[in-house]
Parts: C-alpha cells; sequence; structure tokens
C-alpha cells in the first residue's frame, strides 16, 4: 500500500512560528510559486477572496489564491485542508504588507551597492542572489522599480529566508517614491466655473460649506479600493474646480487632503506632483 507522503513539519513549524508573531503565512511550491487553485477557485470562478484587490465572497479553506491565502490562524495552519499543501512545500513565504511591513528586494551586486548608497539601514536577509532589506510600514507593491530592484509590500508575497540581522526602521519616502508615476500631461480644457457677481460674498466662506467639501474629498481619498494615484489626482482636480479660484481654498485646506493621500501611501511628492498637474488641467 502507497503511504502518503509526510508533511515537511520544519516549513509548518517556521509558519506557526512566524504566525504566532503576527505575520501572515502561506506555503510555496517548487519554482517559489503558491500552490495552484483548487477546481472551484480556478479562473476566479468563486469570486476571489474578499482581501484581494477586487473583493469576492471566496472562503475555500485551502491556500488558494497566492498571497491572498497568507494567514495567521494556526488552525487554518494545521487544518487537514492544508496538510496537502505542506506536504508538497519547498518554502514558506509571508504577506508583508499584511504584517505592515515593506521588503526592498535586491537582485544583484548593483541593486546592493545603490542601496547602501542611498536607502537608510534596516533589518537585512541574504538572498540567493542578493539581499531583503525589510522596513516598518506598508506600500503599493512594484516589480522593477529601477534595475535589479523590487518592492513586495500589500498584494504580495516574499519568501522566508530567516530572520536577518540588523533593527529594522521606518519605510522611507525614498522607498515610497520608488513606485510614484508621473501622471500623464493633461492638456488644459476650458472649464466653467462659477464666480461670484454683485459684491455678495463667496459661498465658499460659509464654514460648513467648504468643509463639507474637503471633508467629502478626504473620503473619496480614504475609501479607495485602487488606483490611489488616480483617485488622489481625481479628487485634486475636483477640489480646485470647485474652490480653487475664489481664494478661499487654504493651505490648511490643501494639508488635509495632503495628508489624507499620504495615509493611502502617497509620498509627499506624489501629492505635490498631483495637485500641479490639476492646476495646470485647470489653466491655474
Amino acid at each position: 500500500m502507497t503511504q502518503p507522503m509526510p508533511i515537511r513539519r520544519d516549513h509548518r513549524r517556521s509558519a506557526l512560528d512566524l504566525a504566532a508573531s503576527g505575520v501572515p503565512v502561506l506555503p510555496l511550491r517548487a519554482g517559489k510559486r503558491p500552490l495552484g487553485n483548487c477546481p472551484d477557485c480556478t479562473g476566479n470562478a468563486c469570486g476571489g477572496r474578499p482581501n484581494m484587490k477586487v473583493a469576492g465572497p471566496c472562503q475555500c479553506p485551502r491556500p488558494c489564491h497566492g498571497w491572498a491565502a497568507a494567514t495567521t490562524d494556526p488552525a487554518v495552519l494545521r487544518s487537514a485542508a492544508w496538510a496537502v499543501a505542506w506536504r508538497e512545500a519547498h518554502a514558506v513565504a509571508y504577506h508583508p504588507g499584511g504584517a505592515r511591513l515593506t521588503v526592498v528586494d535586491l537582485d544583484n551586486a548593483d541593486a546592493i551597492t545603490w542601496a547602501r548608497q542611498t536607502l537608510p539601514a534596516t533589518r537585512t536577509v541574504p538572498t540567493t542572489r542578493g539581499e531583503h532589506w525589510i522596513y516598518l510600514g506598508a506600500m503599493q507593491s512594484a516589480n522593477a522599480v529601477r534595475p535589479g530592484v523590487d518592492i513586495k509590500s500589500c498584494m504580495q508575497y516574499a519568501r522566508w529566508l530567516g530572520p536577518g540581522t540588523g533593527t529594522m526602521t521606518q519605510l522611507p519616502d525614498v522607498v515610497r517614491a520608488l513606485v510614484v508615476k508621473e501622471p500623464s500631461p493633461v492638456r488644459p480644457a476650458p472649464v466653467t466655473v462659477s464666480v461670484p457677481t454683485g459684491g455678495g460674498e463667496c459661498r465658499h466662506r460659509t464654514p460648513t460649506y467648504l468643509d463639507r467639501g474637503i471633508a467629502m474629498a478626504e473620503q473619496r481619498i480614504t475609501e479607495a479600493r485602487s488606483a490611489v494615484h488616480s483617485t488622489v489626482y481625481r479628487t485634486f482636480l475636483a477640489v480646485l474646480s470647485a474652490h480653487g479660484r475664489c481664494g478661499c481654498l487654504t493651505e490648511a485646506h490643501m494639508d488635509r487632503l495632503f495628508t489624507a493621500a499620504q495615509a493611502k501611501g502617497e509620498g509627499p511628492r506624489h501629492c505635490a506632483v498631483a495637485w500641479s498637474n490639476a492646476r495646470t488641467a485647470l489653466g491655474m
């Protein structure tokens, strides 16, 4: 009789230890890839998991959907549904964004040299070809942000290669700026703006009116689930269109909008560029 393949307890044990420290984990097969979806989840026929970019209803007990399957629940990690995955596992991965971490994946010696010259020191982990630099704080993930450099954080996984050395430091703006893409130049277009006439007081000066507009803009940015860059730009454009020509929009209002954008992972530089491009688009 064929005996079942034993569970690779070293991988599951590592996963349980990481999960106990609040780091969501998942098994990887050969080639550093997540296990494939089960038949019910193939092609996202299940609708996807609730924590994916496009939220869905899937509650599959198996480790489907790659990074979105990462969990800190020891009952799930020990479950029968995950047992097959651990038998096939060649490594353990973790979801950095789920642990409020960002991994700067340096793939070669030139990338490491650049990091040492450019980035603040933090915890480092040796990899097969380079190093992982790990920072405290989550952000948008992106590949090839510069030669040999990937950013792994939200909606991404990284291979667990040990605790590394050094003290983790806060995620710096220089790393956040690596994923910022300049908004496409927008040709100024005629914009119809209501301007008070007849010497009456501008309605924007009514605190309730202007505060409601700024609060709605903050909410629009805060609730953005995806395409944050374009959401920030469009919101800035709307605010300037409605409130930017009468002199009632102050630096305090702009600071509120920038703060909301930066809370979603936008760097100060991108906020300034988006604001400037919105003004240009309106011919201001």
